[in-house]
């Protein structure tokens, strides 16, 4: 096993490599790119194919080192797996090259939520021992609409987090290599071919989508397509390592394997709900947004935040190394969320502070500081937190309406 695993993570590294250069010229042709816009500063067209090439990486790989076998059988059963992927990924390719109601996107996690628990039973049957005397806390007949909601909330919370180059993947990774661990150190190596096949594949999309010296964009980016498959990647494992008898991991270390994008989604829908915003609209208060603009760079924010991540999954597997209770788990992890939104909003108040006192100090103009930018009634709030389909390959900023904005912030 771990031969396969070792042989299918090297097929997956370098087919998702070799499909991301084949695909970008064919994206471009087809007109499947994100174009920069008034809330993203990337050069040029960026191609929207590397969850594409991730996803028909991982199924390559899988098959071709012996995972999964051509005729539909299997060493270990991923049919269910590949089938609610291969559902998200035409999903999301549609959505990014024309855009799709919420509610339809909604309906493909859900569908995608439901061949996970019915083809592969894959559901959490119960939240850890979080009863009394340590009992199991079951979720009794809430079990599947609680996994399709629980499935939904992570799928859309790595969704959220690709608002930089390499963030969605990096965060994705981090959650990734805590399940190939939690496998090694306490599950006898359970799924971990699976696991490394996923974790190298989108090793390989970040050679490609991390900003380095001497490139200051991106060659591809995820899509939809990508960060939805990834969500359920995670979610996949999350709910199926903490779950059942054999269960490798208690689900509050799941919770802590996926702190940073849980924190940053339930936040920012929190906030926009309390300020009556759509839950699902863009705004810039993600933690990403408050390190930029206290100065820090694209990629110094994605290995700032990548840090914090790969801390979280060493707590959860401290937890389990060190026996502490679930509820103790469970307990600081809420707390540390309280402390996360209440941060988010100090944040917000006391860096845009600062940069409007050191601009007035050094003479300097921020215009992206003569109007909220934030809010919904803001001229430049554009809707989606990833703008899909026809609004990704038109250029807002060559537009007469968007001229006038950009008169009317400099008269301001």
């Amino acid at each position: 096993m771990l031969l396969a695993s070792f042989i299918g993570s090297v097929i997956a590294l370098a087919l998702t490599s070799v499909l991301i250069l084949w695909l970008c010229s064919i994206a471009k042709a087809v007109g499947l790119v994100d174009v920069p816009t008034e809330r993203k500063n990337h050069i040029g067209e960026i191609p929207l194919i590397g969850g594409v090439s991730i996803f028909v990486a991982v199924f390559a790989a899988t098959v071709m080192s012996g995972l999964v076998l051509p005729d539909g059988s299997a060493l270990l059963n991923y049919d269910g797996f590949f089938l609610a992927g291969t559902l998200l990924l035409l999903v999301g390719v549609v959505d990014d090259y024309m855009e799709l109601k919420p509610l339809a996107k909604i309906s493909a996690q859900t569908a995608a939520a439901l061949i996970m628990i019915y083809s592969a039973g894959v559901v959490l049957s119960d939240l850890g021992s979080l009863g009394n005397n340590g009992e199991l806390l079951s979720t009794g007949v809430f079990a599947v609409p609680f996994t399709v909601f629980a499935t939904i909330g992570v799928i859309n919370a790595i969704n959220m987090c690709d608002g930089l180059d390499g963030l969605a993947g990096s965060l994705s990774l981090v959650s990734l290599l805590g399940f190939v661990f939690a496998s090694l150190l306490f599950g006898g190596g359970q799924d971990l071919g699976m696991l490394m096949i996923i974790a190298s594949a989108v090793a390989g999309f970040l050679m490609f989508n991390f900003r380095i010296p001497g490139r200051s964009t991106a060659i591809v980016f995820l899509g939809d397509s990508g960060s939805m498959f990834l969500g359920l990647a995670v979610a996949w494992f999350a709910i199926k390592f903490s779950q059942g008898d054999a269960r490798i991991i208690p689900p509050a270390t799941a919770l802590w394997f996926l702190m940073l994008p849980l924190f940053d989604a339930v936040s920012m829908t929190t906030r926009r709900i309390l300020k009556r915003r759509p839950p699902f609209g863009a705004d810039k208060e993600h933690l990403h947004h408050i390190f930029l603009l206290a100065g820090f760079t694209v990629t110094e924010t994605v290995v700032i935040m990548s840090v914090v991540a790969i801390l979280g999954c060493v707590v959860g597997l401290a937890g389990i190394y060190f026996a502490i209770p679930e509820y103790i788990m469970v307990t600081s992890f809420l707390t540390l969320g309280l402390m996360y939104l209440w941060m988010i909003v100090r944040s917000w108040t006391v860096m845009r502070f600062l940069k409007r006192s050191i601009n007035r100090r050094m003479g300097i103009t921020d215009r992206r500081l003569v109007l909220d930018r934030r809010v919904s009634s803001d001229v430049t709030y554009l809707g989606p937190e990833r703008r899909s389909g026809l609004d990704r390959r038109q250029d807002p900023r060559r537009t007469e309406d968007s001229q006038t904005v950009v008169e009317l912030k400099r008269a301001g």
